[in-house]
């Protein structure tokens, strides 16, 4: 205790008034308190946004239309006529489980390698897909289906699976 003071002391024989010493805390066995927050204090940081994906897997059915890229030989029916088609699928498949997601494709898409896939995209990236596809794709929620989709290979209904 007198190392302490020592400083203090000779700092008060060399002044004229003596410094004024403040008492040491006690120690205690007790925890400490909290200090009560500040209605000034910044309000607690929010969680940050979750990152979009940079892969999604998803389904999709194809109306593809007479001149529509890569649309087979058999595609007989016209752009609007496939477009009217396309919307009247997506009525059906919204809320449809992923059942009958797969058997819309199985029974109405006109692209043969998503027929064999059951409508299935794989895992992809963006910038694997057309912007339009992508665009809508990436927008979806798990098992939510999309509007009609329109890019150069014809109308799309896309459900995004993962």
């Amino acid at each position: 205790m007198i190392r302490r003071l020592l400083p203090a002391l000779l700092l008060a024989a060399a002044c004229k008034e003596p410094p004024k010493l403040e008492p040491t805390p006690k120690k205690t066995d007790e925890p400490a308190r909290p200090v009560a927050e500040s209605p000034f204090a910044a309000p607690p940081a929010a969680s940050a946004p979750k990152a979009p994906p940079t892969t999604i897997v998803a389904q999709h059915v194809l109306i593809a239309y007479r001149g529509a890229k890569r649309a087979q030989p058999s595609v007989k029916r016209s752009k609007p006529e496939a477009k009217k088609l396309a919307e009247e699928l997506r009525k059906a498949l919204v809320g449809a489980d992923g059942e009958a997601f797969t058997g819309m494709v199985k029974k109405h898409s006109d692209d043969p390698a998503a027929i064999e896939r059951l409508g299935s995209t794989g895992k992809v990236k963006r910038e694997d897909l057309d912007k339009a596809f992508a665009d809508a794709a990436f927008a979806l929620k798990e098992n939510e289906v999309s509007q009609v989709v329109e890019t150069p290979f014809g109308f799309h209904i896309i459900r995004r699976t993962q």
